[in-house]
């Protein structure tokens, strides 16, 4: 029984290192193409041109894409622990790439036979989003990872998610939760109720689809989704669930 733990272990340790090896290899060829980054730093946002009432009121945005930037203390808890609950739940404790989410997708991708999950967490996106390709490839993927631990070590936890709400495409032109907000709640982020949030937090997974203007009964779904992610992860109690959505549904 010693005999086989032994091999066991040994076999183990020798995947490992083949697999850190592979790992480096693999960073060392690629790492000329992969953006520094601080280079997140200069990309620049496209603002739409806005027109405004006499009063100040917001009569229209003239552009490709509506964006609204908001700063990390003007963003409430609660959307941000809607958006943590939706996709990445342990965002302020990895160091850019949650392994135990990449192994689970690798598994479930393997199972299906095809890619179903990408196990990228908000630092992941934030790279693919804005300076990579969303092409599937495995090479596309690598560089994901190594761009999203730079990023970790350029950055503090709090640029991240605020350059990450600030630039995720949400549906309708809208372009972060500043556009979203306002888009589909005609509300300013500070406003948010917790359906409210949950239901901007529901959009990234696929935004063209999932959003209340293509389809209320998808955008529903993902709302709800949220909400038991948001009460598994304790962020919420179900009496908090009940009422807030109670009360969306009769606005």
């Amino acid at each position: 029984m010693t005999r086989i733990l032994g091999a066991l272990l040994a076999t183990a340790l020798s995947v490992l290192v083949l697999v850190c090896m592979g790992f480096a290899g693999a960073y060392q060829y690629l790492a000329p193409e992969i953006p520094d980054a601080a280079s997140l730093r200069d990309v620049k946002s496209q603002l739409p041109l806005r027109v405004y009432t006499r009063d100040g009121k917001l009569l229209a945005q003239i552009g490709e894409q509506r964006r609204i930037p908001v700063a990390f203390d003007e963003i409430p808890p609660v959307v941000i622990d809607a958006f943590l609950a939706a996709e990445d739940a342990r965002f302020f404790t990895h160091p850019g790439v949650d392994w135990q989410s990449l192994v689970r997708a690798l598994v479930a991708n393997v199972s299906a036979g095809g890619v179903r999950e990408g196990g990228g967490t908000i630092t992941m996106q934030l790279a693919r989003n804005t300076v990579l390709t969303s092409e599937k490839t495995l090479r596309r993927k690598l560089k994901e990872v190594f761009l999203a631990i730079r990023l970790e070590r350029e950055f503090s936890k709090q640029e991240i998610l605020t350059l990450y709400l600030n630039r995720i495409f949400l549906g309708q032109r809208a372009y972060g939760i500043g556009a979203a907000s306002e888009v589909y709640i005609d509300k300013s982020v500070h406003d948010l109720t917790l359906a409210e949030a949950a239901l901007i937090a529901g959009l990234p997974r696929s935004p063209s689809l999932d959003n209340p203007v293509a389809s209320v009964e998808r955008a529903h779904d993902r709302r709800a989704y949220v909400l038991r992610r948001m009460l598994e992860l304790g962020k919420i109690d179900q009496a908090g669930v009940e009422q807030s959505t109670h009360r969306h549904q009769h606005q």
